[in-house]
């Protein structure tokens, strides 16, 4: 342990957050149910990263009134430690992200109080464990309230309000509850579902899963395991099934050749991550459609650790046609010849469709859809992209028939559906310094916006002098009073 640790640089970060924290004063004005209790100002959905980031940024706009729900058990919110099988994150160790620009709650800040500076110069990459550690050290350094085992099951709408309905695990109580807004922050895969072929589906469950799904590889060790995409999460995977003892592990890909470019890499600059979404839509379908029609390539080390393995098998060129079972056995009819596998491991990735999301019930019928805004050129179509949300600038759902849903307005998607609208921002540790505060200063327009009758009745109501003249009552007062109650605020 490094000499003061984690608990000096918690002191630190107590005082860069004061140091930064004008305008202090709680500025919302409170709005009741008919029951007198208050009604959220935002309710969160997702207690990862990304709701994380979200949160920060409220609180730091002094918007405090919020919840933070996440249905996974503390610690295991995102895919850190469930379907993310790689040893470490594939962004550069220097990513900063949720800390949303303060030095001292940056990875890097966090890395070196446990371990050092020396470390750190020679850490590659960060481990993903360290990234789970990381959030949940954030999270309580930043008194986020994240409530944990509270699944999101539907919103609707209440009025000029939200109606969210959520279910708490551990005993089954249905609660509802009242928001002015509400984000989705729940990553990957409440988008859609993960996309397995057709000719894969149809098998029985016994003998396949996917990348995004629990799988019990220790079950795998002893046998021959055929893994569908080239991918980086199709590798790791492959790996892991190494690793558990696997006795060959076979990778398909059905393009000719492995990608081995990272477009990704490409784009994050400012300029793109931060005004992507201020192109026309042309542009931003045509760079869009372009980098998500490639596989996105993976490191060095996300090869080696699979390839370093006697019984790993690399087979291009090979896309699956046809899948049966004789016996306990899995043929699989590829244009370079006939295989067989024990077992499947498909990762062909996600695919997003709002309306397969049941808890969106009520909501996907009414989101408008890039299909529904926008007609690419001939050459240029592509129908899984077209089923993405077309979203406001500031990640806000728009309703495909203008004033048949105008509520959506309160709800901000902050997933991996983004990326058409947004290029890499919901899901994104790359993006997520340009992604959150653009989120979060529509909220904060919004809300200041939709109580701006309030604030006038409240600035032509201040009277508060800055001082007292002579003779004037109370001019012996002590000062102090008089500035806790312009620190105080208006609504505080």
């Amino acid at each position: 342990m490094i000499e003061g640790g984690l608990a000096a640089l918690e002191r630190r970060v107590a005082e860069d957050l004061e140091r930064i924290a004008y305008p202090r004063s709680a500025w919302v004005p409170p709005r009741r149910d008919a029951d007198g209790r208050r009604v959220l100002d935002v309710l969160i959905v997702g207690g990862g990263q990304g709701g994380i980031a979200v949160a920060h940024g409220l609180m730091r706009a002094r918007v405090a009134n919020i919840r933070i729900v996440d249905q996974a058990e503390r610690g295991l919110e995102g895919p850190w430690l469930t379907y993310a099988r790689m040893a470490t994150l594939r962004s550069p160790k220097e990513v900063n992200g949720p800390d949303l620009d303060v030095p001292s709650l940056t990875f890097q800040a966090w890395f070196e109080a446990q371990r050092g500076a020396d470390a750190w110069a020679t850490l590659n990459k960060i481990a993903k464990e360290d990234w789970a550690d990381y959030l949940l050290w954030l999270r309580r350094v930043l008194s986020l309230p994240v409530e944990n085992g509270v699944e999101f099951r539907g919103v609707e709408p209440a009025g000029e309000l939200l109606r969210a309905t959520l279910l708490h695990r551990s005993d089954g109580r249905v609660e509802t509850v009242l928001a002015r807004k509400l984000v989705l922050a729940t990553g990957i895969e409440a988008s859609g579902r993960w996309w397995t072929p057709p000719v894969v589906e149809a098998l029985d469950r016994r003998y396949w899963a996917h990348t995004g799904e629990a799988i019990d590889f220790a079950a795998l060790a002893g046998r021959r395991v055929a893994v569908l995409g080239a991918g980086a999460s199709a590798f790791d995977n492959a790996a892991t099934a190494l690793e558990a003892g696997a006795a060959e592990v076979a990778v398909y890909c059905r393009r000719p050749a492995l990608q081995r470019v990272q477009p990704f890499k490409w784009l994050s600059f400012p300029g793109f991550l931060g005004h992507f979404a201020e192109l026309e839509d042309a542009w931003r379908w045509r760079f869009m459609n372009h980098l998500l029609s490639l596989r996105e390539a993976f490191p060095r080390e996300t090869w080696d650790r699979a390839a370093r393995h006697p019984g790993f098998r690399l087979e291009t060129g090979a896309e699956w046609r046809r899948c049966e079972t004789v016996g306990d056995t899995v043929r699989l009819e590829t244009p370079r010849g006939v295989f067989e596998a024990d077992f499947l491991i498909v990762g062909t990735g996600f695919d997003v469709d709002l309306p397969r999301r049941p808890e969106l019930a009520g909501v996907a019928e009414h989101v408008a859809l890039w299909s529904d805004r926008y007609a690419p050129p001939a050459g240029e179509e592509n129908p899984r992209l077209a089923r993405y949300p077309y979203l406001g600038s500031t990640y806000e759902f728009l309703e495909k028939q203008p004033g048949a849903a105008p509520w959506l307005r309160h709800l901000r998607l902050f997933t991996y559906a983004t990326t058409v609208s947004f290029g890499p921002s919901g899901a994104s540790i790359n993006a997520m310094k340009f992604a959150a505060p653009r989120l979060v200063a529509g909220i904060v327009r919004d809300l200041f916006r939709e109580d701006v009758e309030t604030h006038w009745e409240s600035l032509r109501a201040y009277d508060l002098p800055e001082f007292l003249l002579p003779g004037e009552e109370g001019e012996t007062a002590p000062v102090k009073p008089v500035l806790d109650r312009l620190v105080g605020g208006r609504f505080g």
